[in-house]
């Protein structure tokens, strides 16, 4: 992980703002994993082949969010990706941008928010989504605009769209934005102290449309997923490492929540609900609407998007946990590990714990897991990274 990125999570963490923050988009006290320990992970010494440097898999990349918007909203999802985040259109999708209906994809850097028409619902994602930006001037600037009744922004007035800017009491220069969006899903926006490592051009870059700005976003910082109280931090960690040989960051460990690089400038954390034990949360969204042929359902939920180096080997590590999952809702489907190399994905939908004998779920989120090489050794199409030959 880089300095900056720890520094910068450190801070969200820490800082004061961020407990006023919490309070605001939750009402609910401070939760406890802002007190932030620095305790080592209590993996198994025994249990050896769970150690990442003896992995042959590492991450590389969480490229893409896919979240479903609400259907016939695309003045709200525009207003609010693109006139306000300032995201780039991806030309990929620039035909469903202009219609109004569809997917649409939006660009962060080398990273994405892919944004399907929900069935009708939009999906608020339970956990918040930190984004660096170049600085946060323009973004307050076009707060005041909508406060004001800019007539960009008018798709967003009477839904959940609200910004809040906190500063540290210490240090009235050092600024958070807590956004959220059109339908309840939370952003946590920071500025960047060196906008070419964040945006990291030198590693690669989503497609853009010709003339287009660069989003004023330089990358996707942070996924945060709650999880209900007392749930496994350690054998989530466990479950990263032996599959993906992606590692816990010791620095962002706390008793209440864990974080996991993937990737040098990325990491994706789990945390207890700030809301307390009772409150009832799930990441998938299971329907029988939409089955395959085998009668396997859909999910409906959000799902991440990973690249990682070696995908056999991780799918051989998930075909061992039995959290292989295929979903009807996509076209592109991986029965089997040949079928893997031929998609370049598959995809998992629980968490466990490698050393639970039991395999009892941690959490579901499911996971589109991504080769950045085709079976004949050529780049995948879709990877952002410029550098395959690893």
């Amino acid at each position: 992980m880089t300095k900056s990125h720890i520094h910068r999570l450190l801070a969200l963490l820490t800082t004061f703002a961020l407990a006023k923050a919490f309070t605001s988009f939750t009402g609910s006290p401070v939760p406890r994993s802002l007190h932030i320990t620095k305790t080592s992970p209590s993996i198994d010494n025994d249990t050896s082949s769970l150690s990442s440097n003896n992995s042959p898999c590492s991450t590389l990349l969480l490229d893409h969010i896919n979240i479903n918007h609400q259907k016939g909203q695309h003045d709200a999802l525009n207003a609010f990706y693109f006139d306000f985040l300032k995201c780039s259109i991806d030309p990929r999708k620039y035909e469903n941008y202009q219609l109004g209906s569809g997917t649409i994809w939006a660009n962060v850097g080398m990273h994405q928010f892919h944004l399907p028409e929900g069935k009708p619902h939009a999906q608020v994602l339970d956990g918040v989504i930190t984004l660096v930006h170049e600085n946060l001037d323009g973004l307050m600037e076009r707060y005041a605009e909508f406060i004001d009744g800019d007539d960009k922004f008018a798709a967003l007035q009477g839904t959940e769209f609200h910004m809040d800017v906190e500063r540290d009491d210490d240090n009235l220069e050092d600024v958070m934005l807590f956004v959220t969006d059109p339908w309840g899903t939370q952003f946590c926006i920071m500025g960047s102290d060196d906008t070419n490592e964040d945006r990291a051009e030198f590693e690669g870059a989503q497609p853009s449309l010709d003339g287009a700005e660069k989003s004023e976003g330089l990358k996707v910082e942070d996924v945060t997923l709650y999880v209900r109280h007392g749930s496994n931090l350690q054998g989530i960690a466990r479950f990263y490492q032996h599959v993906f040989g992606a590692t816990s960051v010791e620095e962002l460990e706390s008793e209440d929540s864990i974080s996991i690089a993937v990737g040098e400038r990325q990491t994706l954390s789990f945390q207890y609900h700030p809301d307390g034990p009772k409150v009832k949360l799930r990441h998938e969204e299971l329907s029988f609407e939409v089955v395959d042929d085998k009668g396997n359902p859909s999910n409906l939920g959000p799902h991440i998007s990973m690249y990682v180096t070696n995908l056999p080997h991780a799918y051989q590590m998930a075909e061992e946990l039995n959290v292989l999952y295929v979903n009807a809702r996509f076209k592109r489907r991986a029965y089997s590990q040949e079928e893997a190399i031929d998609q370049c994905m598959f995809r998992v939908l629980d968490v466990v714990d490698p050393l639970d004998k039991e395999k009892k779920v941690i959490v579901s989120l499911e996971h589109e897991v991504r080769a950045v090489k085709t079976r004949d050794g050529k780049k995948y199409k879709s990877c952002p990274l410029s550098n395959v030959d690893l």
